[in-house]
């Protein structure tokens, strides 16, 4: 990874940003060879943010190339690969770098080659003073006892690697069966809970976390990607303290860890 040096700053929307850059991630890794590598940028180049994403994966074809962004447009299945086809992702990650007045392109030098996604956004040409609060410092926050749970190994991982950092002790779950034998063995103040989970959903783990005696002072937060009314209230009723929307805002979830206070069990 090479960022530079002076923040860039943008007027955009940190979460649909979010979304593309994940997209793009997602796809190096899903194309990519065993053991292969992946390359991120971020640099200024005149008046613009560019961003690029490069993989040693399976590559492009020069005739896919013009219509890689198109909807529907599927790769070539080469080396085994069984996913599904690129799809509508990069058609939806172009159309929200282009709402912010950028562009996003692809290059490849063929099969086998590798691929690479630029995109490229507008600075802002005065920098706007920002209304976020700062990421807290370690000792901003009492230390807390967390359950993260989710299926994406990689996701749950990186969350509890920046709540370590920031004082927390943390523990990892992938599936609903295990988030329950966690918490049960480990009880933690603070538990995560991803909804779409294997063998058991976040519903049925947060309701059978509040049948327990040991469970009824835990905080359980829901983090979903759906966020609706009814996906609020329905989370309510299972059990959950607070709802949060992925991709998560950091300042959002440690707001929250000092905000609620756990009831001792």
């Amino acid at each position: 990874m090479s960022l530079p040096r002076e923040p860039l700053m943008l007027d955009a929307d940190s979460v649909r940003l979010a979304q593309v850059f994940a997209n793009l991630l997602n796809n190096a890794c899903k194309y990519n060879k065993p053991n292969g590598n992946i390359w991120l940028s971020a640099e200024r180049q005149g008046s613009d943010a560019v961003v690029t994403i490069k993989d040693s994966g399976i590559g492009i074809s020069p005739e896919m190339l013009p219509r890689i962004f198109e909807m529907f447009t599927q790769a070539d299945r080469s080396l085994d690969r069984t996913q599904g086809g690129l799809g509508i992702g990069l058609t939806l990650a172009e159309r929200l770098v282009q709402l912010h007045g950028g562009s996003v392109s692809a290059a490849s030098d063929g099969p086998g080659w590798g691929s690479s996604f630029a995109v490229r956004l507008p600075i802002a040409l005065t920098a706007v003073a920002r209304s976020d609060p700062p990421t807290p410092h370690r000792g901003d926050l009492a230390s807390r006892r967390i359950l993260i749970v989710d299926d994406n190994r990689d996701a749950a991982m990186s969350l509890a690697v920046l709540l370590k950092r920031l004082g927390h002790e943390t523990h990892t779950a992938q599936d609903g069966e295990a988030a329950l034998a966690a918490a049960k063995s480990w009880r933690p103040e603070f538990v995560l809970l991803d909804i779409g989970l294997p063998k058991l959903d976040g519903y049925q783990v947060a309701r059978r976390i509040r049948e327990q005696p040991w469970g009824e002072g835990m905080i359980l937060i829901a983090t979903t990607g759906w966020g609706q009314e009814d996906d609020r209230k329905r989370s309510k009723e299972a059990g959950f303290d607070a709802h949060l929307i992925k991709p998560l805002d950091h300042a959002a979830l440690s707001k929250l860890l000092s905000e609620f206070a756990p009831v001792a069990s």
